[in-house]
């Protein structure tokens, strides 16, 4: 799995940090990131939902290889 946001994109709304906590966190200025060493999902079941829950649709979330 990838996981990429969209930075021109995002606009901060942080549903993604609240629904998986343990791959996405928000920088300073509130934008969304997923945290260093999650670029796969870390197997966090709740990625794809987090992803969903986007309000702009900023986070792709793709099969490797896809």
């Amino acid at each position: 799995m990838s996981i990429s946001i969209d930075p021109d994109v995002c606009i901060g709304a942080g549903q993604c940090a609240l629904t998986a906590p343990g791959v996405f966190t928000q920088d300073d200025d509130g934008f969304s990131q997923v945290l260093p060493g999650k670029e796969d999902g870390g197997g966090d079941p709740l990625v794809r939902e987090a992803a969903r829950a986007c309000p702009v649709g900023a986070i792709t979330v793709s099969e490797k290889g896809s």
